[in-house]
Parts: C-alpha cells; structure tokens; sequence
C-alpha cells in the first residue's frame, strides 16, 4: 500500500471553525466556504467542498489532493493541501465531511496581488496576458499551469485565481499554482450516473486568464514536457488513502480522465 501523509482519516473536530468566506461558482449550483486560523506567515486556510445549504456534497477538497500529488509527479511549483476527516459546524448544523487545509506559501514582508490587477497596472499597450506573463520571465510556469488545468479538466483558473507575489525588494514571482478544486468531477457533486458517463477528453471550457476558453486549445499553443512523463502506475500514488473520502466510481473516472489526457497530449 502507497503510504501518504496529506490525508488525515482520524475524525478531527473543527465544530468551532468560523467559515467566514462564502464564495458562489457559475459552474455549479452552490456555496464555497472558506476560513483561516491565525496570522501572517502561520495562517493556515481551510476550506470545504460544495456546500448546497442543505449538505456539503461536492468533490472539490478531493480533487486538491490529487492535482497536488500530479503536479509533484510533473515537477511544478504548487501549494500544498491536506486533505482532514472533519466534524464542521455551518449555520449552526453539524456535519461529518471532508476539508482541505494549507499553509501561507508567501515569506515575510512578501505582498500578494492577484494577475488580473497586476496586468491592469503594468501591461503595454495591445499586450495580451500571455504576452506579458513571457515579458517578465513567467511563460514556463504558466505552460505548465496550462497542462495542469487540462489534465484535470479545471474549469476557474480566473484572474484572481493566479497571484503575484512582490518580495519587500520589489522583485516578483508567480505565486506557487493553487484553487484546483474545481475540477475532475466537481460540476456533478454526488451524482455517479453522470459521473460515470463523463468523456474523459471532453474540452470542458474554462475561465482561464492567461489563455483561451478551451483547455485543449491552451495545450496546443502553449506545450511543455516535463523531465518525467506521467505512468500508468501513478495512479496508486495519485488515489492513495482517498478511498474514504470518495466513492469508487469518483475515484475511477478521475484517473481514467487524467490517464487519458495525458495520453492524448504526448
């Protein structure tokens, strides 16, 4: 058995969790709620699946884990989540559910901004995002956050969505690629008869920035290759420890989407 250490099965209690950010998502009916505990460089973010106001049903803390575990096969920078069995507490109801946890990627006295706004302030005239990403030095990280978002089929990778970071220096860097759960499966919350008959290879459109609607137009414009390919045998390492967290059926259709993306992209 593949052993983990991003996935916390020992219910945890975390009853006294203010989930004080609520998000909305055009791409499924439902609530994001998200919350943080302390400050500054120990903050550590949680957050939770889709909540519908009546259960929390979705597959988006999940589909966190396994976009981190892919990008750590395919050497890119990411932010790191765990994934924890939670007892949570939201409008005064209890749930039983699953919650992604993360830690500040920024160091002292660094400064956040999301690229949409950073392109607003510093972009030429008719330079496009792309164009001025490749200006300052970035066009390999965001290839490769292009083959990320097709291979996990990731529908929001928004302006905001990716975010520079000024060191006290002045000096920038794109931000460590993070927000991947809306992805994989993540439109059809628990429903596993249309989890089930997801085309793998469907061009699912995005909201992405930098690129095109359609993720496997991004792909083609914008190609990289990692120094090691993905294999077939990754999939015990990319679904380990999960299974308690998701049903069978989830689980298998997120591998066959992600095996058979990358196949079509070598």
């Amino acid at each position: 058995m593949t052993r983990v250490y991003d996935v916390v099965r020992t219910l945890q209690d975390y009853r006294d969790i203010i989930w004080s950010e609520r998000a909305s998502s055009s791409g499924t009916a439902g609530t994001y709620l998200k919350a943080r505990v302390g400050e500054g460089t120990r903050a550590r973010y949680l957050k939770l699946s889709r909540y519908t106001g009546v259960e929390i049903d979705g597959s988006e803390c999940v589909n966190e884990i396994v976009a981190s575990r892919l990008m750590r096969l395919l050497g890119v920078e990411h932010l790191e989540y765990r994934l924890i069995h939670a007892l949570v507490s939201v409008d005064g109801v209890e749930f039983e559910t699953w919650i992604n946890s993360s830690k500040n990627f920024r160091r002292r006295g660094e400064q956040k901004i999301g690229l949409g706004t950073y392109f607003e302030l510093y972009r030429r005239e008719d330079e496009d995002p792309f164009a001025f990403c490749a200006r300052l030095g970035w066009e390999e990280r965001i290839a490769q956050m292009m083959l990320v978002d097709y291979l996990i089929a990731n529908r929001d990778r928004h302006a905001s969505n990716i975010e520079v970071i000024i060191a006290p220096t002045g000096e920038t860097r794109l931000a460590p690629v993070f927000d991947n759960g809306m992805s994989l499966l993540a439109p059809y919350g628990a429903d596993l008869e249309r989890i089930a008959a997801f085309d793998p290879l469907a061009d699912v459109a995005t909201t992405n920035f930098v690129g095109a609607r359609s993720l496997e137009e991004n792909v083609r414009a914008h190609p990289w290759r990692p120094t090691e390919p993905l294999r077939e045998t990754d999939r015990a390492y990319l679904l380990a420890g999960l299974d308690a967290a998701a049903p069978a059926v989830l689980l298998d259709k997120i591998w066959e989407t992600i095996w058979k993306r990358w196949c079509w992209y070598e």
